[in-house]
């Protein structure tokens, strides 16, 4: 089930350097490549007012430390899909109760 729910969430594809660019992300998104190594990423969008919140820089920092600054059309985001969905569940429910993050 966990494996259908990530495919699902990441629209099928392994390998994002060889999908084809989609349009834009909607208003007010960003896209991001989760996962640890290339044929593991999911490309997801997440709310781009989430990108301020503390927890979510530390994990942009690790994150270059694991990639570096060069990437192309998204951020990319080293971390465990399944941990990353978590945090983005917790910093939007974090948001609804404090909108000034």
């Amino acid at each position: 089930m966990r494996g259908m729910v990530k495919k699902l969430l990441c629209g099928g594809s392994k390998n994002f350097a060889s999908s084809r660019t989609s349009a834009l992300p909607e208003e007010g998104k960003v896209r991001v490549y989760v996962g640890t190594d290339k044929e593991s990423q999911c490309k997801l969008e997440v709310e781009a007012n989430l990108l301020n919140h503390p927890m979510f820089e530390d994990l942009l920092r690790l994150s270059e430390e694991e990639f570096g600054h060069s990437y192309e059309g998204a951020l990319r985001i080293a971390c465990d899909i399944d941990v990353f969905i978590n945090l983005i569940n917790l910093l939007k429910s974090t948001h609804h109760h404090n909108p000034s993050l």
